[in-house]
């Protein structure tokens, strides 16, 4: 059973940076995409960014473009979300799931492992 844990969320000032991280337990992390979604409180689960399973290809939300990086580190099974000139509207919790294909995905039914999320507060 594969299990993924994020941590690195917290408190920030607006235009600061923040990196996050998801440890993904098992040994099949580097066969699929992996992605990051955001929930904001009363809103729905928005799509942030994904990588292809070898990190060759990435893919953003517009929102996030320029501003965020995703990363992974197969060999030490660890996907990663830099967020640079944070703004309070990036306030939500962050959730990293790993895509039912190798391929990038944006929509969540094609994620089929989540972790619990990690807060990410941006105050202003």
């Amino acid at each position: 059973q594969v299990h993924l844990v994020e941590s690195g969320g917290g408190l920030v000032q607006a235009g600061g940076s923040l990196r996050v991280s998801c440890a993904a337990s098992g040994r099949t992390f580097n066969v699929y995409a992996m992605g990051w979604f955001r929930q904001a409180p009363g809103k729905e689960r928005d799509f942030v960014a994904a990588i292809n399973w070898n990190g060759g290809q990435t893919y953003y939300a517009d929102s996030v473009k320029g501003r965020f990086t995703i990363s992974r580190d197969n060999a030490k099974n660890t996907l990663y979300l830099q967020m640079n000139s944070l703004k309070p509207e990036d306030t939500a919790v962050y959730y990293c799931a790993r895509a039912i294909t190798d391929d990038i995905q944006t929509n969540p039914p094609l994620y089929n492992i989540w972790g619990q999320g990690t807060q990410v507060t941006v105050s202003s």
